[in-house]
């Protein structure tokens, strides 16, 4: 008779265990310019020696806390980050060398000790914090009422990650699906293979390809799929309908679904145009971008992270600066802790809790440094296109920018994420000078996105009467100098939006 039977066993393995400050470093490094207030006002909320400057009329020091601060309205802001060499001052100072990457002692009973090296660190940032002022009631009542107005929605790479915590899943495994969810578009679909995510990700094909599998077995259905015919059936087998005839019009009538051709469904699918209306139905209650159901707001502006301009033969970046709050540390709180008053608890609390604020404006200012950075980089590689336009951007990978900037890929992976650049030719996501590319006959490397502009163009200029097949195209590609196989035509034609040469015929 078969029972139940208690045991145990050792097993080993290995993981990474991420520090609460480096966690959130890293959250500050990947949220975009109008979401890192938020976050900062969460800290500023658990954190009672921080406080907020106000964003104008107040002067600027070359501490660590004043690189967070600069507002793009200061004027040094644009001068120095079109040079490089203040940026370098105010910025790089910041990551080594400074008594923020030193060890501090503070568990030595020795007040002298505590204060002299509280005063060395942040004797000038104080200078200008605009003295003692008083903290009354008021005061706390009304920052506690802000604080509470705050709502803060959970976003779909948040809501894909929690899932991916819950499996157990090898380093390079999560790293590609950390990779995936960073490049879903804002539908909550890939839009590129796994063989171009790969490559621009320099991970193995076996662990992106395992990743997309995981991905599309996430909530919400229909997440991470490549297509929005697949994105249909993944939601109709997750609610039981794969074998359906809503499920067989998706998977192998889709362009006569597309163009609602239901007599031609009727006889093709062998079913009454009753049943084919029945199905379209529960077509039609499917959702075709599952990811929008997390955006804060489908009508958001977007602000850039980042600004490239060109003054003579130079160009020039403006890092965004107008969202990001300035912050100090309370000279209150330094008072208290010099006075020697505090029982050791609480002196340990206050400098735990200093401590942790000089992290966060140090984290911030790491976070600007790094920004400014990587678009230098991405200027140098992609000069033509800030030059002459899109027809013009060549193949880049994270991995070229990560080793020009000094920085592992998912640091700049975490750094381009959910942000934008202003550039002459308009505004773009970073991840958009990320791509891989063709080798022309000439020896110059053109990158898909080019490609794609170009099959653009033709579409565009054609005559409507004989209008160009894919084909056809391809024989214009390779009179370019590109190679370019029917297929991969067609592919980039439909992520274009463009039909095909015998619907977009002009029979007048």
């Amino acid at each position: 008779m078969s029972g139940f039977r208690l045991s145990q066993d050792l097993r080993q393995r290995q993981s990474l265990v991420l520090a609460p400050q480096l966690r959130q470093s890293l959250k500050i490094l990947q949220v975009a310019a109008l979401d890192l207030r938020s976050v900062i006002q969460e800290e500023l909320q658990n954190n009672p020696v921080l406080d907020e400057l106000p964003m104008e009329g107040v002067s600027l020091d070359n501490g660590p806390g004043a690189e967070t601060g600069e507002n793009g309205e200061n004027g040094e802001n644009g001068e120095s980050a079109g040079t490089g060499e203040e940026k370098k001052t105010q910025g790089e100072g910041d990551g080594e060398g400074t008594p923020e990457r030193e060890e501090m002692d503070f568990s030595k009973d020795k007040e002298f000790e505590i204060l002299a090296k509280l005063d060395e660190d942040w004797r000038d940032h104080m200078a200008n914090a605009g003295g003692n002022q008083p903290f009354t009631s008021e005061d706390a009542e009304r920052r506690q009422h802000f604080f509470d107005s705050l709502v803060s929605e959970t976003s779909l790479q948040e809501h894909l990650m929690s899932q991916a915590e819950m499996a157990d899943l090898t380093p390079p495994v999560l790293e590609a699906l950390q990779h995936l969810v960073g490049s879903l578009n804002d539908s909550g679909l890939l839009t590129a293979s796994p063989s171009d995510l790969a490559l621009q990700a320099r991970l193995p094909l076996s662990a992106v390809q395992e990743a997309v599998r995981l991905l599309k077995t996430f909530e919400p259905a229909g997440i991470g799929a490549q297509s929005l015919g697949e994105c249909l059936l993944l939601q109709l087998q997750a609610r039981g309908l794969g074998d359906s005839l809503a499920a067989r019009i998706v998977r192998d009538h889709y362009a006569l679904l597309a163009r609602r051709r239901i007599p031609d469904l009727a006889r093709r699918a062998g079913a009454s145009t009753d049943d084919i209306q029945l199905a379209l139905a529960e077509i039609g209650a499917l959702d075709p971008a599952p990811g929008r159901r997390f955006a804060d707001d489908s009508n958001r502006v977007v602000i850039p992270d980042a600004t490239v301009e060109k003054d003579g033969e130079e160009w020039k970046i403006h890092l965004n600066r107008d969202y990001i709050p300035r912050l100090r540390i309370n000279s209150t709180y330094r008072d208290l802790i010099a006075k020697g008053t505090l029982a050791r608890t609480e002196r340990d609390y206050l400098v735990e809790r200093i401590r942790a604020g000089k992290f966060l404006i140090n984290s911030i200012a790491q976070r600007q440094q790094t920004i400014e950075r990587i678009t230098r980089e991405i200027i140098k590689a992609q000069l033509d296109f800030f030059e002459h336009g899109v027809s013009r951007l060549h193949p880049l990978t994270m991995t070229q920018i990560a080793s020009a900037v000094g920085v592992h890929e998912t640091t700049v992976s975490r750094a381009i994420a959910n942000k934008y650049l202003k550039t002459p030719h308009g505004v773009f996501e970073f991840k958009y000078f990320f791509t891989p590319g063709y080798q022309a006959s000439g020896g110059d490397a053109v990158s898909n996105t080019s490609v794609k502009e170009i099959i653009h163009t033709l579409i565009a200029t054609e005559d409507r009467s004989h209008p160009l097949s894919d084909q056809e195209i391809v024989g214009r590609l390779k009179e370019k100098g590109l190679q370019l196989a029917r297929r991969t035509v067609a592919k980039y034609r439909e992520e274009l939006g463009l039909l095909p040469s015998n619907l977009r015929r002009d029979y007048a």
